[in-house]
């Protein structure tokens, strides 16, 4: 009898065997959010597996179910409290709710100077102390995303064009060592959840938790994208999420021609 087909069959159940060991099923959390000073729930609190990148927030209990496994982590961030990240544990899987205790944090906003735009009554005076924001923003044929490249200077248009024909120069060095975090983007775009949390946040924290980039990286990354500072500032972080992922996915096409 040859020994072929044993040593074939011993090999198989050992890797059978290894990658059932391997598997973890994924399944629903529950649990429950509240202020660490005083026990009290928080409702709406927003929360983020960032392993399988799904969202979700607490309800008027402070509670929440989320699907996650063994060693996921858990991104909480509420307005007015600080950030935390929390691993699933077996426990939790095990034996079902959990409570999570965020604490409460001194937000210290900056004072804003609105300065009034006086008008005189006079077309030919007020035109001309009407601030214009002279950012430039160019569609190309064949591609869904515009792109904007600060002002419109003589050499605006070529810039944009030598930024989306050259990736290698302005992209590579960005993108491809961040090409892992890069496709959790496709997967952050179709969670509903996680849309909708981002649509209602501007301070990039849930972005750079998802992406496991910093702030600096993700300010980079839209200027070689050719977005300009004042898109930067004030977009939401739906938007900051809308512009990389397009950037990307047209990279990745260049790159491959």
């Amino acid at each position: 009898m040859s020994k072929f087909p044993i040593l074939f069959s011993i090999m198989f159940m050992v890797l059978s065997f290894s990658a059932k060991a391997q598997e973890v099923e994924i399944e629903v959390i529950k649990g429950k959010v509240l202020n660490a000073a005083n026990d009290l729930p928080l409702e709406d609190v927003n929360i983020v597996n960032l392993n399988q990148v799904k969202g979700t927030v607490s309800g008027k209990e402070g509670s929440f179910e989320l699907k996650a496994k063994v060693n996921d982590t858990l991104y909480f961030s509420y307005l007015g409290y600080k950030s935390i990240q929390v691993r699933v544990t077996n426990d939790w899987t095990k034996y079902g709710d959990v409570k999570v205790k965020m604490t409460e944090i001194g937000i210290a906003l900056e004072e804003v100077t609105v300065s009034p735009l006086k008008l005189t009554g006079y077309l030919e005076i007020d035109a001309k102390n009407i601030p214009i924001y002279d950012n430039s923003r160019y569609s190309i044929s064949g591609l869904s995303y515009g792109y904007e490249v600060g002002d419109s200077q003589p050499g605006a248009f070529a810039k944009t064009m030598a930024s989306i024909f050259n990736p290698a120069d302005l992209l590579y060095n960005t993108f491809s060592k961040k090409g892992r975090q890069m496709r959790k983007l496709r997967k952050m775009k179709e969670d509903d959840e996680i849309r909708n949390l981002l649509q209602e946040k501007f301070n990039r924290e849930t972005l750079v938790a998802l992406l496991q980039i910093s702030r600096v990286d993700i300010d980079e990354i839209l200027r070689k994208c050719n977005y300009s500072g004042q898109f930067i500032k004030t977009a939401n972080d739906l938007q900051i999420l809308d512009a990389i992922s397009g950037c990307y996915e047209e990279y990745k096409v260049l790159n491959r021609d």
